[in-house]
């Protein structure tokens, strides 16, 4: 007997691939940007993410869809580019500054409270008291893991803290963009567009500070499977993920990668973080499960009227 999955199934388990992917991600960004520089890492990972997702975007026929769009689609398409080419690049700063990559993904689940608040300023949408908890929670277990110990401002949180909080700050404005527009443009579309333009604003930053061309062959390896991982596979899962459940299911998954990248980072490099960003890091995973909650909750009372 064929099985037919609900739309809801398909999308948590779209979710889930896109969260096993990103969680890899971090793993082999870190291991080949301990051999290539950002530029280098840049040209490659993203070309090779271009390929794979340009065969994917054949394999489907959704090419000709192209030629339907009209100017406000290639806009936005443009606009979420400059956001993805910001956010990536403090993304990956942050992998390369922190020396642990587990550490980076707790410090990423502060990202639900980026688009709580700025669903609350531009969107006009309400929080309930267990956002308000959460949004707590997960600030509170960021500082946990950043917390450096000392008294004094410019050293009170571990280098590279600020570039994951940029780096969140513009992937929440790039989401809330992506979850109004994804029907418009299909997730094929935007995440082949998405590769191309960091891959052509990673080849000029090359040209322009005459980065060389030449990559070890194991960092190259990192930089294959990676661009597998990341910007194909993680991307293309959770755009289509959109497509069947709202942002806030898609948290709850996304909330757990940390333990992904714990255990892979463990495997790869042998590495675990300190004791006191572990425990941080799992607040911040209770504080992006106490937000999205909220969400369904809120959610739910609005479908009841």
């Amino acid at each position: 007997m064929k099985t037919i999955l609900t739309n809801t199934t398909k999308g948590y388990l779209f979710a889930f691939i896109s969260v096993v992917a990103i969680s890899n991600v971090y793993i082999f960004s870190k291991a080949a940007l301990s051999e290539a520089s950002l530029i280098q890492f840049g040209v490659y990972w993203f070309a090779l993410g271009f390929v794979w997702n340009m065969i994917f975007a054949v394999y489907r026929k959704k090419l000709p869809s192209i030629a339907q769009f009209k100017r406000d689609h290639y806009l936005l398409l443009f606009i979420l580019g400059l956001l993805e080419m910001a956010g990536t690049y403090f993304f990956f700063l942050a992998i390369y500054t922190i020396p642990n990559p587990a550490v980076v993904s707790f410090i990423g689940n502060v990202n639900p409270v980026f688009v709580t608040v700025l669903g609350f300023l531009f969107l006009r949408e309400r929080f309930n008291k267990w956002e308000l908890i959460g949004i707590g929670l997960a600030l509170l277990g960021a500082f946990t893991i950043s917390y450096k110990g000392s008294a004094v401002l410019k050293d009170i949180f571990i280098d590279g803290t600020e570039y994951m909080l940029l780096s969140g700050v513009i992937f929440s404005i790039s989401t809330i963009i992506a979850k109004k527009n994804v029907e418009k443009l299909g997730p094929s579309i935007m995440s082949l567009s998405r590769t191309f333009q960091l891959f052509l604003y990673s080849l000029g930053a090359m040209i322009l500070v005459g980065e060389s061309f030449s990559i070890s062959k194991t960092a190259f390896r990192n930089i294959f499977i990676g661009s597998g991982l990341g910007p194909f596979l993680a991307s293309l899962a959770e755009y289509q993920s959109m497509k069947y459940i709202e942002a806030s299911r898609i948290s709850i998954l996304g909330s757990s990668k940390g333990l992904f990248v714990l255990f892979g980072a463990f495997l790869y490099f042998n590495t675990l973080p300190e004791k006191h960003q572990i425990i941080g890091g799992l607040i911040s995973i209770a504080g992006v499960l106490f937000i999205t909650l909220g969400k369904l909750m809120l959610r739910s009372k609005a479908k009841a009227y």
